[in-house]
């Protein structure tokens, strides 16, 4: 009898490791915090910040027949404090989503970043994940995050595909054209966005495309219609030790209220470098927004520059110390990181990043 029972208890056990084999749950992180001396304008301020730190939770089960059901959830939080970012409380803003894989590529449905995004301005930013205040303040990201549905291919040859749908939803805030702050158009409704991305990634090489279309329709100002397109082209290589990296990106917004039809356009590029020596990390990088044209016109004054100098110690793997110096300088009628024309920004900063 006490063998029997034994046998039961070994199946039992047996039994749920099999099942827990089938299904598992990841908790990932990262807490990144600064302390720094900003200027904006003639403002200064010395304080302590954080830098898009958060803990996600990522889990995946093993459907059979090489179908898989997955979901990611990401939580941001201000590390200098411990509060919910934005002063919203935690919340899953950040990425939400649950996802079917298998031979087809995947399937995937919430929020997340614009595939448009991550394979071009967001690829290169590599001295502190564009997060903070160093973050690439050019680049016209235009993809709504939230209300979306993707498929993303397979692998073939190093190519990576992925198209996104938005679903149309209120926008909340305000929106506005990249440069100008965010008081230009309340109370829009997006509609029917698209985006679409390339990735090519083979040893050294790297390659993006990105393409994004929006419009945002019962504008409460003048019940018009904004509609906006960006497409943005990467290239990466690493000659040993050196990894470099350039995006460029052509934007275009056509307004129509009131009986009018304005158009914009822009563009936009960016060099980055980073030199590995040992544990040490040395970055560089520049970025430029050309002048805005309004309906043909060049509009003076509108054109900006953004650059920053880094350093990171690695203390393993998951750890670095770093500091790093940036600036973004504005044309006298644009207001890039500062909301304000011609006020230019900069900071000097230090401070470490854990992964978790």
């Amino acid at each position: 009898m006490k063998i029997q029972r034994l046998m039961l208890a070994v199946l039992a056990v047996c039994g749920t490791s099999a099942a827990l084999a089938q299904s598992s749950v990841t908790v990932y992180g990262r807490v990144n915090t600064t302390i720094e001396n900003q200027k904006a304008g003639n403002e200064k301020v010395t304080g302590m910040f954080s830098n898009s730190s958060y803990v996600g939770f990522r889990g995946v089960e093993d459907l059979g027949g090489g179908l898989k059901a997955g979901f990611q959830l990401e939580t941001q939080f201000n590390s200098d404090d411990g509060s919910g970012a934005g002063g919203a409380g935690m919340n899953f803003v950040r990425q939400s989503e649950v996802n079917l894989s298998g031979g087809f590529g995947m399937i995937r449905m919430g929020s997340f970043d614009a595939s448009s995004y991550s394979t071009t301005a967001d690829y290169i930013s590599m001295h502190n994940h564009d997060t903070g205040s160093s973050a690439d303040q050019l680049y016209a990201d235009i993809m709504p995050r939230g209300n979306k549905l993707a498929y993303r291919t397979p692998t073939f040859g190093g190519v990576t595909g992925e198209i996104q749908y938005g679903f149309g939803e209120k926008v909340s805030g305000e929106v506005a054209l990249p440069g100008y702050g965010e008081d230009a158009i309340t109370g829009a409704r997006a509609k029917d966005a698209i985006d679409a991305s390339l990735t090519y990634a083979n040893g050294p090489l790297g390659l993006g495309l990105g393409y994004t279309r929006t419009k945002l329709d019962q504008l409460t100002l003048n019940a018009g219609s904004l509609k906006q397109q960006q497409l943005g082209l990467r290239a990466s290589y690493a000659i040993g030790d050196l990894t470099l990296g350039a995006y460029y990106q052509y934007y275009k917004a056509n307004e129509t209220a009131l009986g009018l039809d304005d158009s914009a356009k822009r563009h936009a590029y960016r060099l980055s470098a980073m030199y590995t020596l040992g544990a040490s990390e040395f970055h560089a990088n520049v970025g430029r927004a050309g002048k805005m044209k309004f309906n043909g016109d060049s509009l003076a004054g509108t054109a900006a520059t953004q650059w920053t100098l880094g350093y990171n110690y690695n203390l393993s793997k998951r750890t670095k110390v770093y500091g790093y110096f940036t600036k973004v300088s504005n044309g006298d009628n644009i207001g890039y990181k500062t909301g304000v024309d011609g006020d230019n920004f900069r900071s000097i900063a230090v401070g470490v990043r854990h992964l978790f």
